[in-house]
């Protein structure tokens, strides 16, 4: 079971987030560090707001290109957790 940690970018559809994830990456040969950014389409049950970080995992299909569900706010926009 994957569960991620990203940060919600947009919630314009109904019941779906979209959740990006950043990771840190070491180039092979020149051994600098970046940031990659991929953005997840998320069932979103509970209702999140832009900025919020959020937990999620994979769960069953739910559309075409939702393939997970968020399982928890770790932490809300502006608010301390």
């Amino acid at each position: 079971m994957k569960i991620f940690t990203g940060k919600v970018v947009a919630t314009k559809t109904a019941k779906t987030a979209t959740v990006a994830v950043e990771r840190m990456t070491i180039h092979p040969l020149y051994k600098k560090r970046f940031k990659r950014t991929r953005n997840y389409q998320v069932h979103d049950e509970i209702g999140t707001k832009v900025g919020d970080n959020v937990k999620f995992s994979d769960s069953r299909p739910y559309s075409k290109t939702k393939k997970w569900k968020i399982t928890e706010v770790v932490k809300e926009k502006g608010k301390a957790k």
